[in-house]
């Protein structure tokens, strides 16, 4: 009899212990944030966030147009009015969101409102999505941006909406191993993707505009 109740009793606190554990993790989970931002080609920002201390995951896609469920072949054809986004998903006790914010503006040319780099057109140009909770700390991080370039910073502070995940093809571009034909010839998407960063410039102009503050430049 008192081993049955001894026995019990260590079952009731093994439940305990164990629905402590879930609540725990459910409270974890339920405190990570997104931040949606574009910088031009979406899969640099997705591969430069996704190095970041607390960010937990990148994820490339569409935000700011009309056009519901848009396709890329839309997107950059310059009609559904959207931008080659990232949303960033992270934890905000390892990185605030004003850090990630900063890290941004330091990793694009805020100043160019025709594109980023060799990408041109509407979809390649800067924003940052903000949520009401957000928009104080990204017009802040605009301000200081333009304030330590001494130019004018172009990139707008927009209200988050929907935000449209890309398909399979474009996630983790940056180190995916399968074949694809470029016009650097037949690369896996890890080695075209470099190629491309390499060849567009990105890092060679962002080093050029923030020298030493730059966060990613040569990754």
């Amino acid at each position: 009899m008192i081993a049955r109740r001894t026995l019990k009793t260590m079952s009731l606190a093994l439940m305990i212990g164990l629905g402590f554990l879930a609540q725990a993790k459910t409270s974890h989970a339920q405190q990570l944030e997104t931040l949606t931002v574009a910088g031009g080609c979406f899969w640099c920002v997705e591969a430069d966030f996704e190095k970041v201390k607390g960010v937990k995951e990148a994820v490339s896609g569409f935000a700011g147009g009309t056009t519901a469920n848009p396709t890329y072949k839309q997107v950059t054809g310059g009609n559904t009015g959207h931008y080659e986004a990232v949303q960033i998903t992270f934890d905000p006790a390892q990185v605030q969101v004003e850090t990630l914010l900063s890290m941004f503006f330091r990793s694009v040319d805020p100043t160019d409102a025709g594109g980023q780099f060799c990408d041109r057109g509407a979809s390649y140009r800067t924003a940052i999505f903000a949520t009401p909770s957000q928009i104080n700390a990204a017009e802040a991080a605009k301000a200081q941006a333009q304030a330590d370039l001494g130019k004018t910073v172009v990139t707008p502070v927009l209200q988050a909406n929907t935000f449209f995940p890309a398909d399979s093809y474009h996630q983790d571009y940056y180190k995916q191993s399968s074949v694809v034909f470029t016009r650097f010839g037949p690369k896996s998407k890890a080695k075209a993707y470099k190629a491309y960063r390499n060849a567009c410039g990105r890092d060679a102009t962002v080093r050029a505009l923030w020298g030493s503050a730059a966060p990613f430049a040569g990754s």
